[in-house]
C-alpha cells in the first residue's frame, strides 16, 4: 500500500500520475493543513451566521447572484448545485483521470482558502482510498466556471445521487458507497460550489497528457537517429557547435540525444566520405523540430505543475483578513492555452516522422534499401510496408484537424453573466487523441528502421539503434512477406516504453 499526504503545496505530477494509475494507494490531508482548513471554515460559517451578502453562501448561482439565500436554505441549496449541474453527456472519463482528478480537487481544498469542512476533503478521498469509479461523463464542460458538468457528477457520486462503474456496467453509487460503509455525503454552506468550481478534470487530463508526450518525445529522437543511420545519414547535422550558435535548449538537447543514440555506428561509419552534401530535412533539421516541441512540453510542464497546486474556485475564504472575495481562478485559460500548444507541438512531432518513414519506403529516396523494405526478389508480389505509410499519413492528418486550437473559442453562458470561457478540458482531451496517434505513427517508424537495419547488416547499428532493434526483434520477426501488419503494430506499440528504458540504460537519460 503506497501512502500520500496532501497539504496544497507540494503535490508533483509525478504523485497525480502514479494515484491516477495505481489503485494501490491511500491520501490523507497532511496534519499541517487542517488548521488552515478549520479557520476558513470557521469564516463560512460566521458569515453565513451575520448573513453577509456573499456570492454562493448567502445568494443564488451565476445569473441567480442577486437572489439571498435563507441559513436555513444552505443545505438544499448546495444540493441543488450539484444536482442541476450534473448534466454532462458522452463516454466517461476513465479511471485514471477520475483518481486524478479527485487528487487534485482534494489538494486545491486543502490550502484552507475554500471554506469546507475537513471531513468534505475526506469523504471526497474516499473515492481514492476505497478504489470507487464515479461515472463522469466526459463532455460538458466549457472550462469556465471550471469543469461544472464533470466535477458535479463527481460529488453527486459521492452523494449517493449519482453512478459508478463496476466491471463497465453503471450501477447506483448509494448503494454501491453502503457496502463499504460510507454514509452519502451531505454538503453545506459553500461546500458544493467548493466541490464543483475548479480546473481538477481539464488538469487530470492535462497530468497524463504531459507523462505520455514526454515519453513519446524521448522515443522520436531514438527512432530519429536509427532512421539517420539506415538511410545512409550523418550525425553532423547534430555537432553541438552547430545547436550552440542557437542556443534553444530542446534543440540543443535533442541533437545531443541524437548523436548518442548513433554513436559507434558501423552503418554510419561505411559511407564517411561519400560525395553526399547534406541530407533533407526531415533528418538533418529534426533537433530543431523536435526540440521546439520539447521547449513547448516544459512550458506545459510547468503551467500544469503550478495548477496542480493552486486553489481554484470562487468565491475565496482569507480569514486572516476576515474576507471572502469573488475573483476567477476558476478560469482554464492557463490549462487551454499550455495543451493547445502542446496539442500542436505533438502533431508535429509525427507530422516529421511521417517524413522520414515515406523515404524509409521509397525506392529512389532511401539510398539502395529495397522499396517498401521488402527483399527485392519478393517485391511486385509482395507489398511490404506500403501501407504502413498510409496509415501514417491519416493520423498524420487526423491530428491537424485535432490541432486546431479550443482556447481561441468562447460562447456565453449563465445569461452573459459568464461571458467568456476558456474551453480548457476540450483542449486537454483532443490532445489525448493526437497523443494516441503520434505514439502509432512513432511506432510505424520504429518499425520499418527496425527492418531498415535488417538491411544494413552485417553493418552494425549505433549504441542507441542496435539495442532498439533488438527489442523489436524481440516480439516481432523480420518482414520476408506479407503478413497482417496491424498486429506487428500492437505487439510494437506495447514495448515502446521498454524500447526507451532500454536505450537509455546504455546510453544515458534521453533528455526532454
Amino acid at each position: 500500500m503506497h501512502e500520500l499526504e496532501i497539504d496544497g503545496h507540494s503535490l508533483t505530477i509525478k504523485d497525480v500520475y502514479e494515484v491516477a494509475v495505481n489503485n494501490n494507494f491511500k491520501v490523507r490531508v497532511a496534519d499541517s493543513a487542517r488548521e488552515k482548513i478549520f479557520k476558513a471554515r470557521q469564516l463560512v460559517e460566521k458569515a453565513v451566521d451575520e448573513k453577509r451578502l456573499i456570492y454562493g453562501l448567502t445568494t443564488g448561482f451565476g445569473e441567480f447572484k442577486k437572489v439571498a439565500i435563507d441559513k436555513d436554505q444552505t443545505v438544499q441549496l448546495q444540493k441543488n448545485l450539484i444536482t442541476s449541474h450534473s448534466i454532462g453527456v458522452g463516454e466517461p472519463f476513465s479511471q485514471a483521470v477520475v483518481r486524478a482528478a479527485v487528487l487534485i480537487r482534494a489538494n486545491s481544498l486543502a490550502h484552507g482558502n475554500s471554506g469546507v469542512r475537513l471531513e468534505t476533503i475526506e469523504a471526497l478521498l474516499d473515492i481514492i482510498n476505497y478504489n470507487i469509479y464515479p461515472f463522469v461523463p466526459s463532455q460538458g464542460s466549457v472550462g469556465s466556471s471550471g469543469d461544472l458538468a464533470p466535477l458535479s457528477h463527481l460529488v453527486l457520486c459521492r452523494m449517493g445521487l449519482g453512478e459508478v462503474l463496476v466491471d463497465g456496467q453503471r450501477k447506483e453509487s448509494g448503494e454501491f458507497l453502503s457496502g463499504f460503509g460510507l454514509e452519502p455525503l451531505i454538503l453545506t454552506s459553500k461546500e458544493g460550489l467548493a466541490l464543483n468550481n475548479g480546473t481538477a478534470f481539464m488538469t487530470a487530463v492535462a497530468v497524463l497528457n504531459i507523462v505520455k508526450a514526454q515519453n513519446l518525445i524521448k522515443l522520436a529522437d531514438i527512432v530519429t537517429g536509427m532512421s539517420v543511420e539506415v538511410l545512409m545519414g550523418t550525425a553532423a547535422a547534430c555537432d553541438h557547435k552547430i545547436h550552440d550558435l542557437r542556443p534553444h535548449q530542446g534543440q540543443i538537447d535533442s541533437a545531443d540525444n541524437i548523436r548518442r543514440v548513433c554513436a559507434n555506428s558501423e552503418i554510419m561509419e561505411s559511407h564517411k566520405h561519400c560525395d553526399r552534401v547534406q541530407d533533407a530535412y526531415a533528418l538533418r533539421c529534426s533537433p530543431q523540430v523536435h526540440g521546439a516541441v520539447k521547449d513547448v512540453w516544459r512550458y506545459a510542464y510547468s503551467v500544469v505543475l503550478t495548477e496542480i497546486n493552486s486553489v481554484t474556485d470562487n468565491p475565496l475564504i482569507f480569514p486572516d483578513q476576515d474576507e471572502v472575495i469573488s475573483g476567477g481562478n476558476f478560469h482554464g485559460e492557463p490549462i487551454a492555452i499550455a495543451m493547445d500548444c502542446l496539442a500542436i507541438g505533438m502533431s508535429e512531432l509525427a507530422n516529421i516522422s511521417d517524413r522520414r518513414i515515406f523515404r524509409l519506403l521509397t525506392g529512389f529516396l532511401n539510398e539502395g534499401l529495397p522499396a517498401f523494405l521488402i527483399p527485392k526478389d519478393k517485391g511486385g508480389l509482395h507489398n511490404g510496408f506500403m501501407i504502413a505509410q498510409y496509415t501514417s499519413a491519416s493520423l498524420v492528418s487526423e491530428n491537424k484537424v485535432y490541432s486546431h486550437p479550443a482556447s481561441v473559442d468562447s460562447i456565453p453562458t449563465s445569461a452573459d453573466q459568464e461571458d467568456h470561457v476558456s474551453m480548457g478540458t476540450i483542449a486537454a482531451r483532443k490532445l489525448i487523441k493526437i497523443i494516441d496517434n503520434v505514439e502509432q505513427v512513432l511506432a510505424i517508424e520504429l518499425m520499418c528502421a527496425t527492418q531498415a537495419i535488417d538491411f544494413r547488416q552485417p553493418l552494425k547499428a549505433g549504441s542507441g539503434s542496435f539495442l532498439a532493434h533488438q527489442v523489436v526483434r524481440g516480439v516481432v520477426d523480420f518482414l520476408a512477406e506479407d503478413r497482417p501488419l496491424y498486429r506487428d503494430l500492437e505487439k510494437i506499440v506495447k514495448i515502446l516504453p521498454r524500447v526507451i528504458n532500454i536505450v537509455e540504460e546504455e546510453i544515458g537519460k534521453i533528455k526532454v
